[in-house]
């Protein structure tokens, strides 16, 4: 299994609010081969911590590799997390 994992900080003057539109379509989506999606805002619990996650489990690397390139997978960067994010980091590793 591939756990891809992203973490993210919204530009200056973002309130984490406006990241629930593009959280809520990650969540919608539904490609072959994912096996879980969570994501979640900031709890505030510590200072300094990024402002919001995501973590998708695909069943195989292909499956990674085919959601990375979906149209709508892409779209949804492009307008609802680029505009608003400073910064994006991701990794994906074997889980």
């Amino acid at each position: 299994m591939i756990r891809n994992v992203v973490v993210g900080r919204l530009k200056p003057g973002v309130g984490a609010d406006e990241i629930r539109k593009g959280l809520d379509a990650i969540v919608a989506l539904d490609p072959p081969g994912l096996v879980d999606v969570k994501v979640g805002v900031d709890a505030g619990l510590r200072e300094g911590n990024w402002d919001f996650a995501i973590t998708s489990d695909f069943a195989d690397v292909g499956s990674y590799q085919r959601y990375d390139l979906e149209d709508e997978h892409n779209r949804i960067r492009r307008e609802l997390f680029a505009p608003i994010c400073e910064q994006l980091v991701r990794i994906q590793f074997e889980a």
